[in-house]
């Protein structure tokens, strides 16, 4: 059931730098919604207004008291469940990666997803919001001076949700997306360095310029970069745990 307090909620005016285009924010409004999204990432994640939309134009198969406005994971889980039912029965195929992007508050995923369902329902043709689906925080991080952008670490935490984790458990498969992650970090900071080399000058310190003495020892050590990873993955895991 929907808070009273949130079904009150005033729509006349459309939420702020949302991206989308005026012609899907009136769709919206037209709809008459128990509550306009103010936040689209955070709105939309649990599949309840995406029911409610759907309702509108199909009314025999979606039914508003089967839906839970909730922000758990289990939650989530329940209503996407259902509305991938409702999918698979009317045939309609909305983008799977943008459905598990704005599950997982991915940026700019909840808007991209709702751009596609206004196309889906009206038969409308809008312009995309991007030309291809890159749900990480890379704009924002360019927008950002070189001493202020994201570490290592923090772009792991940044561009992993523990929702993904909690839904995916391998640790394998959570370590692969790790690997992109630092990857596409120290990608962008060679980048940088080629770019702004004034901004990243230093004086080698003498302990570098030293000769090291060569490895003999046949044994071949664990890589630098599987520790990092696995370091990253699990502090990040245990962080997000404690402070639920």
């Amino acid at each position: 059931a929907v808070p009273a307090s949130r079904a009150s909620m005033s729509y006349s005016h459309p939420p702020r730098r949302t991206g989308l285009p005026r012609a899907v924010l009136r769709w919206l409004q037209s709809l008459d919604l128990s509550f306009f999204p103010r936040n689209f990432r955070r709105d939309f994640s649990n599949g309840y207004l995406i029911a409610e939309i759907f309702s509108w134009y199909y009314p025999g198969d979606i039914h508003s008291h089967s839906y839970e406005n909730g922000a758990s994971l289990a939650t989530k889980l329940s209503n996407w469940s259902q509305l991938a039912q409702f999918f698979s029965k009317r045939n309609l195929k909305p983008v799977q990666e943008l459905i598990d992007g704005t599950i997982h508050c991915k940026p700019g995923a909840a808007e991209m997803l709702v751009q596609d369902i206004y196309s889906m329902l009206t038969n409308g043709r809008i312009k995309n919001i991007q030309d291809e689906v890159d749900f990480t925080d890379h704009y924002y991080q360019e927008q950002l001076p070189m001493v202020a952008r994201s570490t290592a670490s923090k772009a792991i935490k940044n561009n992993i949700k523990l929702t993904e984790i909690m839904m995916e458990p391998n640790i394998n498969k959570n370590r692969q997306k790790v690997n992109a992650i630092i990857n596409m970090h120290m990608q962008r900071r060679l980048v940088e360095r080629e770019e702004n080399p004034s901004e990243w000058f230093f004086k080698a310190k003498h302990a570098s310029l030293c000769l090291r003495k060569q490895n003999t020892d046949n044994t071949s050590p664990v890589p630098v970069s599987f520790l990092l990873q696995t370091s990253f993955l699990l502090v990040w895991v245990l962080q997000s745990l404690t402070s639920l």
